[in-house]
């Protein structure tokens, strides 16, 4: 399955933006990751169908409605076999 990276900056920590992440890549029936990062920004590994990766993409530039994105960047990475999809 195609595997994606998004880096999300903005206001996206302290928002509830990583458990909604999971909750909506669950919906879309996704596996991987998302996370803090040290600057601020969250960071999201997702393996999926590529109309869930882009659904996916499309909910990250909106988050939960405390959040407020500034930029969503997307790199496509070699596929990947992920488990589940963890906060950390």
């Amino acid at each position: 399955m195609p595997t994606a990276k998004f880096i999300v900056s903005g206001r996206v920590q302290g928002v509830f933006y990583r458990a909604s992440t999971r909750e909506q890549a669950l919906r879309l029936g996704l596996t991987g990751y998302v996370k803090n990062l040290p600057d601020g920004g969250v960071e999201v590994l997702a393996t999926g169908s590529p109309e869930a990766l882009d659904a996916l993409m499309r909910w990250l530039h909106l988050g939960p409605p405390a959040a407020k994105v500034d930029a969503v960047s997307r790199e496509d990475l070699p596929e990947q076999e992920l488990r589940g999809f963890h906060t950390g």
